[in-house]
């Protein structure tokens, strides 16, 4: 006979308590992830926990690269192995042990794919819901829900396929007719003499690779550009031939803008021309769908209109048989709006939003979720956020926190870190200089722990005592473009401006819109960085070109030895340094590669040296270590930048993946301020930065300035508002409700006699109410 036994009678009410307690905490015990030294700490659950510290110092090692990426490993492994097989292949974080882990959501600043069928009403659902409404209600009847959607072919535009626009492409941006292929007529990146497009092109005995463009019959200029995919056979095999305009609509045109490399970009931008489509208007849809109204509106004119106004629309909509579907849809454009999100509309292009808009997106997804318990993980929630956007955001983790679950926010905004019900501060330091924990406790603990962050939790910037004088100006005059109105303004040089006002309200319409392109303007935006795992701080920003020429220069040697994507590769890695093992229906594995010992280079290129250091030695030194190494020339200026904004401890081939959001945006700060420009712009310079760095980034701007460059700043943070010369300052709202330059002059003026949102904020900063 088998007796049961409860736990009453194996644990005391203290031990039960006790064990309780444990359950209660995260336990991180060894975290070595990145530059994490060995450390342990608990993270309380059903608590807002804010990490903080500088720049590099260790906050998303330990919150994304070790408790989220355990968390999301321990989940895979829960399905088969047959599932597994087509997931993303997760490694186990550097880690001793994690305890007690819940379900990890990470809502990231990473941007959403840049498709250009993807919208805000596709990825939140809202379309999907709004095309039901319609499909029921509308008249007259066209159909499904599938009638609605322009990704579709039931619901898509014929002309352009459900897009919205069509392309008309400048042949001469093409080719110079005036040459043959054989002296280089094809003037398309990729396609330059004997590369292999151009060598299928010339081989296929269509035409003469030595006729003139010039001279091509129309057969041939019609076989030349337009030609379909054909099997042909070359001079020694075999391969399929397409013309040179329909190759470039399959690869490139086919595709979103911002998907493309820069250098494609910028030829697309050259050769082709966009426009409304003539026969949807830019709508996406077929005629049938926008015949179809409900109170006057088609769902095209639905898609249009500001979300808080199409939440009004749907409010109105009484229909009982769509009633639930209207109150979820309701639901959801309202939580749009409480989020800061209210100004865009529905048919705006996802791979358009910013990082922060991008993360409050995928907020609003989980604020109507039954999941409780869940450990959500939050990348800066406020950036983008102007002061007075940000007790909406607080008020939203707190509601998180509330149902029940675990959220921790990487932060740097005093704002936030002051309704923490925990902060762990990393640090001391960055890179090799931190990745401890300096402190862990509640926030009144923190102000007087005497660490980085404590000491500057309460820091203010002062407004200057003198302002500079303007050597100039930049005019913009009648912008209309996205919701301005009709603004005109006069930009000072010679001077720090700050642009500033509450998201939508039309600061990067204006700056972006209107300042970018000018002669001698650089613009330094949130566009994120694009690169495979070889891509390095040394490849990015230009660095390894000089390099490789003083490496070439003192042993005698080609240049292209000294790239690990090139002639001077392990074979072992390819030049990765690592070798990665699929184990089919498990996780690969990627392990150092025996060859190279990790160091990316043959054993040849690895015995050339200069000034006593090989190539992989001077890779893995650190930015200052660099700028003392290589004195002068190119190299120094790119390093001396890199060193400038902040960047010192990074490693000159560390992975471009493994950098912070902060890190790689100061990294695109440096690249630009390597060649001396006459105006910068700069797109929330702030974002990722310690309240200690924020002083650094000020004194920076403050250079360039002094050696007379002009610099326009588009920035919330207050102590960069506070030390300007010059303020535009846009609003009075978002979205229709802004649009309009409502303040310029100095930090001063605005203080003094300001009306403003920014003037009640910038005042409450500085401690003038």
């Amino acid at each position: 006979m088998t007796s049961t036994v409860s736990n009453e009678t194996l644990t005391t009410p203290a031990e039960r308590h006790r064990i309780a307690d444990a359950h209660d905490v995260i336990r991180v015990r060894g975290a070595r992830e990145n530059n994490l030294r060995d450390i342990s700490v608990d993270l309380p659950k059903r608590r807002l926990t804010v990490f903080t510290g500088v720049s590099g110092s260790g906050k998303s090692s330990l919150v994304f690269g070790t408790v989220a990426a355990e968390s999301r490993r321990l989940i895979n492994e829960t399905y088969t192995a047959f599932v597994q097989s087509f997931m993303p292949s997760l490694g186990r974080p550097e880690v001793d042990s994690l305890q007690n882990l819940s379900a990890a959501i990470v809502v990231d600043q990473e941007r959403m794919a840049a498709n250009s069928r993807s919208t805000v009403g596709t990825v939140t659902d809202a379309y999907t819901m709004l095309r039901i409404v319609f499909s029921r209600l509308g008249d007259p009847y066209v159909g499904t829900s599938s009638a609605f959607s322009f990704n579709t072919p039931d619901g898509m535009c014929p002309r352009c396929e459900g897009v919205g626009e069509v392309s008309d492409i400048d042949v001469d941006q093409l080719v110079d007719r005036s040459r043959s292929l054989r002296e280089g007529a094809i003037t398309v990146p990729n396609f330059a003499v004997d590369s292999w497009y151009w060598q299928v092109m010339a081989g296929s005995g269509l035409y003469d690779p030595d006729k003139k463009l010039a001279d091509f019959t129309d057969r041939e200029w019609d076989d030349f550009l337009h030609k379909p995919s054909t099997k042909i056979k070359a001079a020694t095999h075999n391969t399929t031939y397409e013309g040179l305009l329909t190759k470039i609509q399959r690869m490139w045109l086919s595709k979103d803008r911002d998907s493309l490399q820069p250098h494609l970009r910028a030829f697309v931008d050259r050769a082709v021309t966009f426009a409304p489509c003539p026969e949807c208007g830019g709508t996406r849809l077929t005629a049938a769908a926008l015949s179809s109204t409900i109170d006057g509106r088609n769902i095209a004119d639905c898609s249009s209109m500001q979300i808080s106004d199409l939440a009004v629309f749907v409010r109105g909509i009484a229909d009982p048989s769509v009633a639930p579907l209207c109150d979820e849809l309701v639901h959801l454009l309202d939580s749009l709006v409480e989020i800061g999100l209210g100004y865009l509309s529905l048919d705006r292009r996802s791979g358009t939003l910013s990082g922060g808009e991008a993360q409050r997106v995928k907020m609003v997804r989980h604020l109507g979720s039954s999941l409780t318990d869940v450990t959500y993980v939050f990348d800066e929630p406020t950036a983008g956020l102007h002061p007075h956007d940000i007790a909406n955001m607080n008020e939203l983790l707190l509601r998180l926190r509330d149902k029940g679950n675990t959220v921790l926010v990487v932060e740097h905004k005093p704002e936030v870190i002051a309704i923490a019900d925990h902060v762990v501060d990393l640090g001391p330091g960055a890179g090799t200089a931190g990745g401890e924990i300096c402190y862990s406790g509640d926030v009144a603990g923190l102000r007087s722990s005497g660490t980085l962050t404590g000491r500057h939790l309460d820091h203010r910037a002062e407004l200057r005592k003198t302002t500079r004088t303007p050597t100039g100006s930049l005019s913009v005059e009648h912008a209309d473009l996205h919701n301005l109105r009709d603004v005109s303004v006069e930009f000072p040089l010679g001077v720090l401006t700050v642009v500033t006002g509450v998201a939508g309200s039309g600061k990067s319409s204006l700056v972006h819109g209107f300042l970018s392109g000018r002669d001698g303007v650089v613009v330094a935006d949130q566009s994120p960085i694009r690169g495979s795992r070889r891509s390095n701080p040394a490849t990015y920003t230009g660095l390894l070109s000089p390099i490789r020429a003083a490496f070439a220069k003192e042993n005698g040697v080609k240049a292209a030895l000294f790239s690990a994507n090139s002639e001077g590769a392990c074979s072992g890695c390819g030049g990765v340094g690592v070798v990665y093992t699929d184990l089919a229906m498990m996780a690969g594995v990627a392990t150092v590669c025996e060859d190279c010992d990790g160091k990316r280079f043959t054993r040849e290129v690895l015995g050339y040296t200069l000034r006593g250091k090989n190539i992989s030695e001077v890779l893995d030194m650190p930015v200052a270590e660099a700028c003392d190494f290589f004195p002068s020339g190119r190299a120094h200026a790119i390093l001396r930048r890199l060193r400038d904004v902040g960047l010192g401890y990074l490693r000159l081939g560390q992975p471009l993946d493994t950098l912070s959001g902060g890190e790689r945006q100061r990294i695109k700060l440096a690249i630009h301020m390597v060649d001396k420009a006459s105006t910068y712009i700069l797109d929330e310079p702030t974002t990722g930065l310690h309240l200690a760095d924020v002083d650094n980034l000020l004194a920076l701007l403050d250079r360039l300035v002094d050696e007379g460059s002009s610099v326009i700043v588009i920035e919330h943070h207050q102590a960069v508002v506070a030390h300007a010369d010059w303020i535009v300052d846009l609003g009075p709202r978002g979205g229709h409700d802004g649009g309009q330059v409502v303040f310029t002059g100095t930090p001063r003026d605005l203080v003094e006699r300001g009306s403003t949102l920014t003037a009640d904020h910038l005042r409450r900063y500085l401690d003038r109410e």
